[in-house]
């Protein structure tokens, strides 16, 4: 706007100058308040347009990464955020695969939309309770993972214990009825470049031993 005003009057002066006896006030009035009166609404357009765009591009951002219904990552944001962590030279960490124990019994008994109601409860508790450099997304129906970067199996047992003590204290009560939830938890760990895939793998070897095992527990593979 500045520039446009400048622009105006220089111009203004030198024709003015050429083809008359010189500048006048009002002409130099003129010159200062056409670019603001045409400018103004055109500035005011385009930045309500780039703020529009941004709106918009944070949506489609959200919709591509974020869960709809736990609001915590979906499975593509989740695993390539770890991939870039466990392919990354001089990192480690560990992969915490959780799955809700029985939950199909929960949605026959109480119906899908208490079912949802409960996978909320439980990516909340998980939300709240991991550490803040963690990563924590929805793999797909009750299964979650959550990726502990620079932590040792000790440090990711502690937080999975943790993860399952919260849970197991979530006061669920589907039509004024008791209905304790709990989950199972396995787990991977690398010190060296390794794909998710490969890790989720072992993750989740690890989760089926901890259902066979009867469930709310925690697997890692120094329990092997």
């Amino acid at each position: 706007m500045g520039f446009s005003v400048a622009a105006s009057v220089v111009g203004t002066v030198v024709f003015m100058g050429t083809f008359s006896a010189g500048v006048n006030m009002p002409g130099l009035i003129i010159a200062i308040i056409t670019p603001i009166c045409l400018g103004g609404p055109m500035i005011l357009t385009f930045a309500i347009g780039t703020e529009r765009m941004r709106h918009a591009n944070a949506q489609l951002t959200r919709l591509a990464t974020i869960d709809g219904l736990t609001d915590i990552l979906n499975r593509r944001a989740f695993s390539a955020a770890v991939e870039k962590y466990c392919t990354a030279p001089h990192r480690r960490g560990v992969l915490l695969v959780i799955d809700a124990d029985h939950f199909k019994a929960v949605n026959d008994r109480f119906g899908h939309d208490q079912g949802d109601e409960a996978l909320r409860d439980i990516a909340h508790a998980l939300s709240q309770t991991i550490p803040r450099s963690g990563l924590v997304g929805r793999l797909g129906g009750e299964e979650f993972g959550v990726y502990l970067p620079d932590m040792d199996l000790a440090q990711a047992e502690d937080v999975a214990d943790a993860v399952r003590r919260a849970i197991g204290e979530i006061e669920f009560m589907p039509e004024g009825i008791a209905c304790p939830l709990s989950v199972s938890i396995g787990g991977a760990r690398h010190e060296r470049p390794v794909p998710f895939r490969a890790l989720y793998r072992e993750a989740d070897e690890c989760l089926y031993r901890a259902k066979r095992n009867g469930r709310d527990r925690v697997a890692l593979p120094q329990a092997a």
